[in-house]
């Protein structure tokens, strides 16, 4: 089996947040994505290209009633980094659980 890996990538507070909020959807809209992280426009937009770099995420623009409108999407490749990256952090969250079991039990 292979082990999880933990992503430089997708650890920082608010890449994580953009993977986490777009995991569950076929795309959102960046205006969404903004509003969701409580970021400037800025922020958010070097954030989703670092993410773009890694091939973690796509971005589409399209009209929407005569307005251009941005869209994100997590990759195949970023589903699977993010899927791979929440294991990791839960299979720290064990290990810590059982350090301090043995802690608590006497063991240093």
């Amino acid at each position: 089996m292979k082990m999880p890996l933990f992503d430089t990538v997708i650890h920082a507070p608010n890449r994580l947040q953009i993977c986490a909020f777009l995991s569950p959807l076929e795309e959102a809209e960046f205006q969404v994505l903004r509003e969701e992280l409580a970021v400037s426009d800025s922020v958010l937009s070097k954030h989703i290209k670092q993410l773009e770099e890694a091939g973690y995420v796509r971005q589409r623009k399209s009209k929407v009633n005569g307005r251009q409108r941005t869209f994100a999407c997590l990759t195949e490749k970023g589903r699977k980094a993010f899927e791979n990256h929440v294991e990791e952090l839960k299979r720290l969250l064990v290990s810590d659980k059982k350090a301090q079991k043995l802690t608590n039990t006497g063991w240093r």
